[in-house]
C-alpha cells in the first residue's frame, strides 16, 4: 500500500465516553481493593452506560498498571472476565509508567484508525495501597538453590543459609533505578534549575482544587465518575484550598539544598484508582446513535537523558520529555499553542507543570493562557493512580470540549517515569 493509499484509508477515531471510579488516597477506602477490582468497577460503569454487554460490542480492551502483582500478569484479560463485557472480548496489557493510560488510548486508536477494529476500550488502574512486596533477593536465591538441589541433604544445606535478615521483604520504591532518586527529588532538581518559586506552585495547586470542586458542582463528572466503595468524589479534593493554607506546609522534597519549595500540598499524593475510555469509528458510533465527544487526531512521545544529560540545567529533567514531544507534535500538525481552546497538563507536581510551560516558551511557543489550563482541575486535586491518569484526562478533556462551540481543540501533556512523555491532540468538529 502506497503512503497516499494508507493516508486515505486512515479513519477518524472518536472518543465516545469514559468512566472512572473516584480516586482515593492510598491506605484509605480502597486499601483492600486490587487493580483488577478497581479496573473492573470502572469498566462495568462504561459497559452499563453505553450498553456494551452483547458479543462483539467492543473489539478489544487495552489497559495496564504500573504497580503489578504477579497475579496481574494478564490484568486486562482477567478484568474482562470479571466484568459485564462479553467474555469473548480480547484484551492485552500495556505499561509506560505514568503514560500508561494515554498509551493505551493510542494503541486502541491506532487499530480503529487502520480499520482493524470498530471499537475499543482503553484504560488503566493502580493501587499504592496494595503494592506488591517482593521476596528479599538473597532469600530468593537461596530458595532457587534449594529447588535445584538434587538430594534432600543438599536442599537442607541450602535452606540452612536462611537468616532473619532474609525475611525482610523488598518493598517497591518510588525511585529511578539508575539514579536512586525519587520522582519528587528529581522534580526538586528541575524546580531549582528553572527557578520555580514556592508561591507559584501553591497557587497552581490551590487553583486545581478549586476548579475540580467547581466542575463537580456543575455536574461535569455526572456521566464520567461511577461510585465505588462509598466514594462518589475524589477523596483528595480539598475545595477550600488556598495559597495561604498551602503556604503553611513544610517542604518535603529538595531538603538537601537551601530554600526547598515542594510540599505535600503542591505534589500529588500516592493514590488508588482506575479509569476507562470508549473509542470507536464514526460508523460504529453512528449506528448506535452515539454522538462522539471529540476525536483523537495526533499524538507524540519523547524521552530525555535524565541520567547523563543536562539535568542540572533543567533541559533533561526526569519529567521534562513533554517539553520536546509537544513542539514536535505541533510542528507535524501545523499548529501553535494559541490554536488550542484547552490545555491539559498532568500535574505530577506543580513545579513540573510550571517548568514545562517555561520550557515551551523557551522553545518559541506562545505562553499558555492560564484560563485555558486544566480548567477542571487535574492530578494535584484528583490524585494520581499512575496508569489511570491518562485515561482520566482523555475522557475529561473530551467532555470539556463538548461545552465549547465547535470547532474546538485540546492538548494533552503527560510526563512519565524513566524520563518519558506522552502527548496528544483532541478535536471536536
Amino acid at each position: 500500500m502506497s503512503p497516499q493509499q494508507l493516508s486515505q484509508s486512515v479513519r477518524r477515531v472518536a472518543i465516545v465516553g469514559g468512566a472512572r471510579i473516584p480516586f482515593a488516597r492510598s491506605d484509605g477506602p480502597y486499601a483492600t481493593a486490587s487493580n483488577q477490582q478497581m479496573l473492573t468497577a470502572a469498566l462495568d460503569g462504561l459497559v452499563e452506560r453505553y450498553g456494551l454487554q452483547e458479543p462483539g460490542a467492543v473489539g478489544e480492551f487495552v489497559a495496564g498498571a504500573v504497580l503489578k502483582h504477579s497475579r496481574d500478569f494478564n490484568l486486562a484479560r482477567e478484568t474482562v472476565l470479571a466484568s459485564r463485557l462479553h467474555p469473548r472480548t480480547p484484551a492485552y496489557d500495556i505499561q509506560q509508567a505514568c503514560g500508561t493510560g494515554l498509551q493505551a488510548v493510542i494503541a486502541a486508536a491506532n487499530k480503529i484508525a487502520l480499520g482493524q477494529t470498530e471499537s475499543a476500550v482503553a484504560g488503566g488502574a493502580d493501587t499504592a495501597s496494595d503494592a506488591p512486596l517482593g521476596v528479599n533477593d538473597s532469600l530468593r536465591r537461596i530458595l532457587l538453590e534449594a529447588r535445584r538441589a538434587k538430594s534432600p541433604g543438599a536442599r537442607l544445606k541450602a535452606l540452612a543459609k536462611v537468616r532473619p535478615g532474609h525475611l525482610v521483604p523488598d518493598i517497591p520504591r518510588n525511585a529511578e533505578p539508575r539514579t536512586g532518586l525519587s520522582m519528587g527529588e528529581h522534580a526538586a532538581v528541575t524546580a531549582r534549575a528553572w527557578g520555580i518559586p514556592r508561591e507559584a506552585q501553591d497557587e497552581l495547586a490551590a487553583t486545581s482544587h478549586q476548579r475540580l470542586a467547581a466542575a463537580y458542582e456543575r455536574g461535569l463528572f455526572q456521566d464520567l465518575v461511577v461510585p465505588f466503595r462509598g466514594l462518589a468524589r475524589d477523596q483528595n479534593l480539598r475545595p477550600g484550598s488556598t495559597v495561604e493554607k498551602l503556604a503553611s506546609l513544610k517542604p518535603v522534597f529538595g531538603l538537601d539544598h537551601p530554600g526547598p519549595t515542594m510540599t505535600a500540598g503542591n505534589s500529588t499524593p500516592l493514590t488508588d484508582g482506575a479509569a476507562t475510555v470508549l473509542l470507536a469509528s464514526e460508523e460504529w458510533a453512528r449506528e448506535r446513535g452515539l454522538e462522539p465527544l471529540a476525536y483523537l487526531t495526533a499524538y507524540e512521545t519523547a524521552a530525555v537523558d535524565f541520567v547523563g544529560g543536562d539535568v542540572a540545567g533543567g533541559e533533561d529533567g526526569l519529567l521534562m520529555a513533554p517539553a520536546y514531544a509537544v513542539p514536535r507534535m505541533l510542528e507535524r500538525a501545523g499548529l501553535g499553542l494559541d490554536d488550542f481552546d484547552l490545555v491539559e497538563i498532568h500535574e505530577a507536581f506543580a513545579s513540573q507543570v510550571l517548568a514545562t510551560l517555561a520550557a515551551w516558551e523557551k522553545q518559541g511557543l506562545v505562553a499558555v493562557d492560564r484560563a485555558r489550563l486544566n480548567v477542571a482541575g487535574s492530578s494535584l486535586a484528583t490524585g494520581h493512580p499512575f496508569a489511570a491518569t491518562g485515561a482520566r484526562i482523555v475522557a475529561t478533556l473530551a467532555k470539556l470540549l463538548t461545552e465549547r462551540d465547535a470547532p474546538a481543540r485540546g492538548l494533552i501533556s503527560v510526563c512519565a517515569a524513566g524520563g518519558q512523555g506522552v502527548t496528544a491532540i483532541l478535536e471536536r468538529a
